[in-house]
């Protein structure tokens, strides 16, 4: 029995989550409110609350969720390369990029964030450390595969300069996503190098 309520509950928790979603994308973070998400997932306010307990852990949720998203197909990029850590690097930097680009929840954070409401953008800035443990993780468990002959320090500097490039990168883009991608590999490559 208590694998099947589990299972509700993620259900639950995913539908919550699909419905903060949809208002963020839709209005805006700033415009968010508990029972407009109740409302659109179909459940009170009070199961909102027992199931995130705050605005702040939904936007947390919500991030973490996207990163996850990313990292799926980040690593199909990565995957995708074998044998060549310049052109998996390449193409995992070019995906997120472009990707994010196009994300409707990404383009809500950061237009959230010009009408003076912070609150969600500070997951990919000031309290980004869920995001960065769990790509850094990821990459971690990658490159020590594929990077075997590149000693441990130089592959966590390099797989640290990696992450936070591109999430500075997502954050405030300056260049073509491939322009920016090409270059942040070439850095990665010069620090695991080094």
């Amino acid at each position: 029995m208590t694998r099947y309520r589990e299972s509700v509950r993620s259900l639950l928790k995913e539908r919550i989550l699909d419905a903060a979603y949809e208002r963020v994308t839709a209005e805006g973070w700033d415009r968010l409110k508990m029972t407009r998400i109740a409302t659109t997932a179909g459940v009170s306010r009070q199961t909102v609350y027992t199931e995130y307990g705050s605005k702040a852990a939904i936007g947390q949720a919500l991030v973490m969720r996207e990163v996850e998203r990313f990292l799926t197909g980040i690593q199909d990029q990565l995957l995708a390369h074998p044998g060549d850590m310049r052109a998996a690097i390449t193409a995992a930097i070019g995906y997120t990029l472009r990707t994010a680009a196009d994300n409707p929840l990404l383009k809500a954070i950061l237009t959230s964030s010009r009408g003076g409401d912070e609150d969600l953008l500070t997951h990919l800035t000031t309290r980004s450390e869920p995001l960065l443990d769990t790509a850094i993780g990821m990459l971690t468990a990658y490159t020590a595969e594929v990077w075997a002959e590149i000693d441990a320090h130089s592959r966590e500097l390099a797989v640290e300069a990696v992450v936070r490039l591109t999430v500075s990168h997502l954050v405030q883009p300056v260049l073509p996503p491939d322009l920016s991608a090409e270059r942040i590999a070439e850095i990665t490559m010069r620090i695991a190098h080094a």
